[in-house]
């Protein structure tokens, strides 16, 4: 399946999705995440996307920009001036798109020291995939992986 023909399916698909996530047998639903996501995971190479890294950003909490900058060999708050700014929402974000330490060949120059959410994306074994419906509805228009999840989850619904 190519990128455009998932998200047109995945935009076509938002209001079942979000019906689901909001009135679905939740238990049902976090039971099968482990299985609809190592399924997922084995069909689906990330380095040959890299949407996530392209579209969003993660939040870069302190500990991780402590960690980011010891790495690189910066002080924090050049690091910080460099490459993030604060959003709306007080959060130290990356200042540009795609992410500045996505490389090329869509690996990351950070990826042993990246911040949390970098290492959770696309929570498709967490909890958190049920329960914020609007981040996950934004997920499946830009991850193959958050699509595939959530696609498993309409079938086993039987929608």
């Amino acid at each position: 399946m190519t990128y455009d023909s998932l998200l047109k399916e995945a935009k076509e698909h938002q209001k079942e999705y979000k019906y689901l996530l909001e009135k679905g047998n939740f238990n049902k639903m976090l039971k099968a995440l482990p299985d609809l996501h190592e399924e997922a995971f084995s069909k689906i190479d990330c380095l040959s996307c890299a949407n996530c890294c392209k579209n969003h950003s993660p939040r870069f909490k302190q500990p991780d920009i402590k960690r980011i900058a010891k790495v690189l060999r910066m002080k924090e708050g050049d690091l910080v001036a460099q490459y993030l700014k604060i959003d709306e929402e007080g959060d130290y974000v990356a200042r540009q798109k795609p992410c500045p330490f996505l490389a090329e060949d869509n690996t990351c120059n950070i990826y042993d020291d990246r911040p949390s959410d970098c290492r959770r994306y696309p929570y498709t074994d967490e909890d958190v995939f049920l329960k914020r419906t609007q981040l996950t509805l934004k997920n499946t228009l830009v991850c193959p992986i958050a699509f595939t999840v959530m696609e498993g989850l309409l079938k086993m619904e039987g929608k």
